[in-house]
């Protein structure tokens, strides 16, 4: 099993688009997924037309009440495809972790539980890098940092490096910036082009060449409950999408 982080401190950039539709990707060709939604807004949970209030559990019984991993585990619509939902108490587990022994290893013990179970976990991180987050790249074999193409985009991208760094000289050495995705790219517009060139001259080969466009499918897509390569397969960030599962799929077999 193995298990990829989707990590931005900005909010916005299209994290969890990126963990849903990759999941998808990953799920149509046979690959067993599963997505933990650790944020607390559970964007996630709702794309993938999950409701929150049928939900026992959530990732917060995971993090903070030791419930079994297994009893939080929600099938979706797609097949191979399930969902550990989150719920806005799970904002409250920042603070509450600080009292666990072994605080940021909490959710690595956990999925150990179920490594037979699915080929590929991928975890949608909050806006911020809180104990939630650590907790998700120690768990995590490598991160892809979705990007929006818009001004100071590379300013956070940095002290994000930084942090994925830090983490694995302190908790995981086998840790990965597996690669940077651009988001929101509009071909349009010189912002987008000049953004690029700053991203690729700085960190080279490890930004896909897939670029995820501008979209109003892409936008319309969560309010159905679906991924967008479910909501409209032949639309251009669904292709899109579909091509940087390739490039990720590629690229964990490299790593």
């Amino acid at each position: 099993m193995k298990v990829i982080s989707v990590a931005n401190r900005k909010g916005g950039v299209g994290k969890t688009t990126t963990a849903i539709n990759i999941a998808t990707a990953m799920a149509a060709i046979g690959k067993r997924v599963l997505v933990v939604d650790l944020d607390p807004q559970g964007n996630a949970t709702t794309s993938m037309g999950v409701d929150k209030k049928t939900c026992e559990f959530s990732s917060y019984d995971v993090l903070i009440n030791g419930v079994e991993i297994s009893k939080t585990i929600k099938n979706t619509q797609i097949p191979d495809f399930c969902i550990i939902p989150s719920k806005p108490s799970l904002a409250a587990a920042e603070i509450e972790l600080i009292d666990i022994e072994k605080r940021e290893f909490v959710l690595k013990k956990s999925l150990q539980q179920i490594s037979a179970n699915f080929d590929y976990v991928l975890i949608d991180c909050p806006p911020s890098l809180n104990l939630i987050t650590i907790n998700s790249l120690v768990a995590s074999g490598s991160v892809i940092v979705p990007l929006q193409c818009e001004f100071l985009a590379l300013e956070g991208l940095t002290d994000l490096v930084k942090n994925i760094n830090r983490i694995k000289k302190n908790f995981n050495p086998y840790l990965k910036l597996q690669g940077i995705v651009l988001t929101m790219f509009d071909k349009r517009n010189n912002l987008s082009a000049m953004v690029e060139n700053d991203v690729r001259s700085y960190f080279g080969d490890l930004v896909y060449q897939t670029k995820i466009p501008r979209s109003v499918r892409i936008s319309e897509a969560p309010s159905h409950g679906k991924p967008v390569m479910i909501y409209d397969f032949k639309s251009v960030g669904a292709q899109a999408y579909l091509s940087l599962a390739k490039e990720v799929l590629l690229r964990e077999k490299e790593l």
